[in-house]
């Protein structure tokens, strides 16, 4: 079974039904993907910024059922490692930590930044938004 490492952004398109949340609905109903703790991180504090409430945090994960994978030494490493290859892209912390755990695992890292594609890292990419017409 092909499993995925879902980007902040890809989340984040699913919660804001922006364009290609459909296609996060469907991989968050297969149970085969998986999230950086990094990305969690970043998908709590862009909530909070939209004006989440605390309180309801919880709630909103739980109902993700995301398998959250710890960012530790080894990821860390692998992160570093990809910052040289993804700057020209502009990629982020966050954004290197996903693809650092779509290599560990051997999976597709699926995000909404379509600059991603541009990229030849060994790691499958999948952008959830349409090319531009």
């Amino acid at each position: 079974m092909t499993r995925y490492v879902l980007d902040t952004s890809a989340v984040l398109a699913y919660f804001w039904q922006e364009p290609g949340w459909e296609r996060v609905a469907d991989l968050l109903a297969g149970k085969n993907h998986a999230i950086s703790s990094v990305n969690l991180a970043e998908l709590v504090g862009k909530a909070r910024l939209e004006g989440m409430p605390k309180a309801a945090v919880p709630e909103m994960l739980a109902a993700l059922e995301l398998d959250v994978h710890p960012f530790d030494e080894v990821q860390a490493l692998a992160c570093g490692l990809l910052q040289p290859s993804t700057r020209p892209a502009g990629l982020s912390l966050g954004d290197r930590a996903c693809l650092a755990l779509a290599q560990s695992l051997g999976a597709i890292a699926v995000t909404a930044d379509r600059p991603w594609l541009t990229l030849d890292l060994g790691v499958r990419v999948e952008c959830i938004r349409p090319a531009a017409a």
